[in-house]
């Protein structure tokens, strides 16, 4: 099993970038993604635009093991994203006759318009991600993963998708909270780094109830590594005099 498995994760959406929505997929995804040992290497908030969409899957699926699309499934005429995927594949676009029973089992005839049948067009070939919720489904072509862009929906996907998916070694995490600010931990922070090259150590400064302070969390694949780094870090802030808040 490898070590190191990627994933890119792209949010794509005009009213995400206009602020009128908020994301709530990245944060799940990357979650989700790290316990079956997949490692958000990269996220990009795009905009539905064709171009863009297709220039920016294709980089992705070319340097990323795997990717995941929200957004843009739907039945208007701003849900481009299918059809974009499609043409970054070179492959046909059209109805899926799984997907069209999927739906047709889902609405009354009467009911299943135009533009609900929209959402059961797919690059030829493409693998369904059922949809339990509202029955439109999302698909997978080769190592990309469309999913819708409502969080409710999108979640349930991708725990019907969640077992194609094959991982490599989860990433730990400790953290270590003190008072003592950025500036002061800086340079003995540096040098703990070297010393910890296979450990990732991140700065976050907090300001609550009137005092300054900074969490570092510490990520590795390997648990001992971080263990040994987190006692390094806690010695560090106690040489510097300082007060140890959080230790997990």
């Amino acid at each position: 099993m490898s070590t190191s498995v990627s994933a890119c994760i792209l949010v794509i959406g005009n009213e995400v970038l206009s602020g009128r929505t908020k994301d709530a997929n990245l944060s799940y995804l990357a979650g989700e993604l790290n316990t079956l040992g997949i490692q958000v290497r990269e996220a990009r908030v795009i905009p539905d635009d064709e171009t863009v969409i297709i220039d920016t899957v294709n980089f992705a699926r070319q340097n990323f093991d795997y990717v995941f699309t929200t957004g843009g499934i739907g039945p208007t005429h701003d849900d481009i994203t299918a059809a974009s995927i499609a043409k970054a594949f070179g492959l046909e676009f059209g109805h899926n006759p799984e997907a069209v029973a999927m739906l047709q089992s889902h609405y009354k005839p009467e009911d299943l318009n135009e533009a609900r049948l929209r959402m059961a067009k797919t690059p030829k070939g493409a693998i369904l991600i059922e949809n339990p919720i509202s029955k439109a489904p999302g698909f997978q072509v080769e190592n990309v993963f469309v999913l819708a862009g409502v969080p409710k929906i999108a979640q349930a996907m991708f725990e019907n998708l969640k077992g194609r998916l094959t991982g490599g070694a989860t990433v730990l995490s400790a953290t270590v909270t003190t008072d003592l600010t950025e500036g002061v931990i800086a340079k003995e922070l540096g040098l703990i780094q070297d010393q910890f090259d296979d450990v990732e150590i991140g700065s976050y400064p907090y300001f609550k109830e009137g005092q300054f302070g900074v969490s570092l969390v510490l990520r590795s694949v390997d648990q001992m590594r971080v263990e040994s780094c987190q006692t390094t870090v806690k010695e560090m802030i106690e040489k510097l005099g300082g007060k140890l808040i959080f230790s997990s």
